[in-house]
């Protein structure tokens, strides 16, 4: 914020100190770091005539001047006319701009060259006196890099003065060429067809506009000052027929905007000027390039889904059912099929519930995205004390009625398809902290689009997770290779307990990470808690007062570690970051200040509740090789922490098309490039040849 306010205070001490400018009197001045031209196309004026003339910027390299909206500081060229009576001037009118960073700060302007159309009217009254006419414009103007310079002049042209239109009109074919070749660049209203909403959110405005194309890439330049943070990233969801940008709110801005009245510059540099009334718009897909993007995804996250079972994270649950099957391999086909559609169900239901409240939480103003629920202590807590008390019945303390105990029984087979269903579910919340390879661009691809999408999408994902089992239960010579029930069953039964212990050890090195020590105690508490009424199960099964004692020592389990959350919880360090000193915390403005630098920038999206994650990180990313590499290319080293929620990260994520962990990004050193991400599952190879790949685009870049 002081140097929000700092900024244009300069700006302002440099305009009442400066008294170097010189008035000029001509078409064109050189000034500091700039020249200003007049363009006046026409070689006659004559009453009755339409033209449009230029005020044309050339700066030198990184200077820039103003938008209309200059943004967080600075101030646009203005022009004062002095004409003979009946020639009026139109408004200056101002091409799309461009975002321009300067520290936490962002201006709107234009670098290197730029030409502000103005349209002229000769009038009726205009009566030429002599043969000749002076149109004389007083100009100021601010340009600036790190530091702003004022400057001022006066342009005068000299053109032929008529007092009637001539049979064949002459034009001064430089200037002619100079507006024709800028005025292609002008903002355009929006066409009729074209439609343009946005609503509020918890931190800004989600603006949708449908131009009935599909665009990917979108900039939205208010034209209203203090309605928006000008440095907040704009994330972009690429929508069938148009775009949808999220929109962060200036921190002064109390209430909501009548409109949103701005350019939003899209894809192909064309540029549309909106006013954007509060309201929803539909999106659709209206392409067969669109039908085929989604088919791709589909196809995608299916694949993703089928490799997520072979993660560590849902390791231990193939033990279950592998148990389960194990113990179904006598029974009917249809039997062993129910089983397979039943857990399938449960992975779909549980994928569903999902996505519905990442759909919510977004309709409400929340950017959430895959694994969001392992970053509440609290869902961690839960999850290990199931996995423990499961793993404590899979040992042989007690049952808690996985298996068929009785063929005929229906009573059994309920208990039986319950299990699967639930095994499922379970298959679905232990997946949540991992992103198999394809499956990082196909979440991000589905919470991108409508919610049918999303569902779509995430079925999808859920059939693949569910696939391997469901087709083993299909197929009956592969369920004939399975060895008869025997005495063995038992043992394998406890020894699939130990992956499911393993798997807590993790989720408590997870809890204490995001609760603290104090809190860790709690949870290890509810586990001595746990125990007890395993004991109490497993003592005098199927009595009442015996299960009524457990379920009482269940619900004390359960509120142990959630009051000891809200009793001890610290806020977590970023752990990642702190464990090597060689990456930095991320921020948005760091990434822009080293690429402002001509430094490319190398961003880990990492939690600790990722396994890939923290196997990518200490595998490949510490690497002696990987490491050297990074620094012989001057990269700077960022870690967004994504293991807490935090908006920032998840609006990162957003703009690079993702919505989960792991993500790797790297940023070029040119802020005209689009960053690179890899792919989830990384290699000592695509690490070192991305970095190459980096170094040689910007050694051509030096070499032109």
């Amino acid at each position: 914020m002081r140097a929000r306010i700092l900024i244009p205070v300069l700006c302002l001490l440099s305009f009442l100190v400066a008294g170097t400018n010189a008035a000029w009197s001509a078409p064109t001045a050189t000034a500091p770091h700039l020249t200003v031209q007049l363009a006046v196309p026409p070689a006659e004026i004559y009453p009755g005539q339409n033209f449009t003339a230029g005020l044309y910027f050339k700066l030198d390299p990184g200077w820039h001047v103003y938008w209309v909206n200059a943004g967080d500081s600075g101030e646009p060229p203005r022009i004062r006319w002095t004409v003979p009576a009946g020639i009026t001037a139109d408004p200056m009118q101002f091409p799309a701009p461009k975002r321009l960073p300067l520290g936490p700060l962002m201006d709107f302007g234009y670098e290197n060259e730029v030409l502000f159309p103005i349209p002229m009217h000769i009038g009726t009254a205009f009566k030429p006196e002599g043969n000749s006419t002076t149109l004389s414009a007083k100009l100021d103007w601010l340009v600036c890099r790190e530091v702003c310079l004022p400057g001022k002049a006066t342009l005068d042209i000299e053109r032929k003065a008529l007092s009637s239109p001539p049979s064949a009109p002459t034009y001064i074919s430089a200037d002619q060429q100079l507006i024709a070749r800028f005025t292609r660049t002008l903002p355009q209203q929006l066409p009729a067809g074209m439609q343009a909403k946005f609503t509020p959110t918890a931190t800004g405005f989600d603006l949708t506009v449908l131009t009935g194309r599909s665009e990917s890439t979108a900039q939205f330049f208010p034209f209203d000052q203090n309605q928006l943070a000008n440095a907040a990233p704009q994330p972009v969801k690429p929508l069938g027929n148009g775009i949808q940008i999220s929109l962060k709110k200036d921190e002064n801005l109390q209430k909501p905007p009548d409109q949103l009245h701005g350019l939003i510059v899209l894809s192909d540099g064309e540029a549309l000027e909106i006013r954007a009334t509060p309201g929803t718009l539909a999106a659709a897909f209206t392409s067969e390039e669109n039908f085929g993007a989604l088919a791709k995804v589909v196809g995608l996250a299916f694949i993703g889904g089928m490799i997520l079972n072979l993660m560590p994270c849902v390791f231990p649950v193939l033990f279950i059912k592998g148990l389960s099957l194990v113990q179904s391999s006598q029974q009917e086909r249809h039997k062993l099929r129910a089983h397979g559609w039943v857990y399938t169900l449960g992975i779909l239901v549980s994928f569903w519930a999902v996505v519905a409240v990442l759909l919510a939480l977004r309709a409400g103003g929340r950017e959430l995205g895959w694994g969001f629920q392992f970053q509440s202590p609290t869902f961690i807590a839960i999850i290990a004390m199931l996995l423990f008390f499961l793993g404590l019945s899979l040992a042989g303390m007690f049952e808690i009625g996985l298996t068929l105990t009785s063929k005929g029984s229906s009573l059994a087979a309920q208990h039986g398809y319950a299990g699967s269903f639930f095994t499922g579910v379970l298959a679905m919340v232990v997946a949540t902290p991992c992103t198999a390879p394809f499956m990082g661009a196909a979440i991000g691809y589905a919470l991108a689009h409508s919610a049918f999408v999303s569902f779509f999408i995430f079925t999808s994902l859920a059939l693949g997770l569910a696939a391997p089992y469901l087709l083993l239960t299909f197929n009956p010579a592969w369920t004939r290779l399975l060895p008869r029930p025997g005495a063995w069953m038992e043992i394998l039964k406890q020894a699939t307990a130990i992956p499911i212990f393993a798997t807590v050890i993790w989720l408590l090195w997870l809890f204490a990470h995001s609760a603290g020590l104090n809190s860790l105690a709690g949870l290890l508490a509810a586990f001595l808690l746990l125990a007890v009424a395993a004991w109490i199960l497993g003592r005098w099964p199927a009595k009442a007062p015996a299960t009524i004692a457990a379920v009482i020592v269940l619900a004390l389990a359960i509120a142990l570690p959630v009051f000891a959350v809200r009793t001890f919880a610290v806020t977590p360090a970023q752990a990642s970051a702190a464990h090597d000193s060689n990456w930095q915390p991320f921020s948005p403005a760091l990434v822009e200040k080293y690429r402002a630098q001509g430094r490319p920038v190398f961003v880990d999206f990492t939690a600790s509740w990722c396994l890939s994650c923290q196997v990518n990180e200490r595998v490949i990313l510490s690497r002696d090789d990987v490491q050297k590499k990074l620094r012989d290319g001057n990269f700077a080293l960022i870690r967004a922490d994504w293991t807490d929620a935090d908006q920032t990260i998840t609006e990162a994520l957003n703009a690079l098309g993702r919505s989960g962990v792991p993500t790797y990004a790297i940023y070029p050193a040119s802020t005209q490039e689009q960053p690179q991400v890899l792919p989830e599952v990384l290699t000592p190879g695509i690490v070192l040849d991305a970095i190459d790949h980096q170094q040689q685009k910007q050694a051509s870049l030096v070499t032109r």
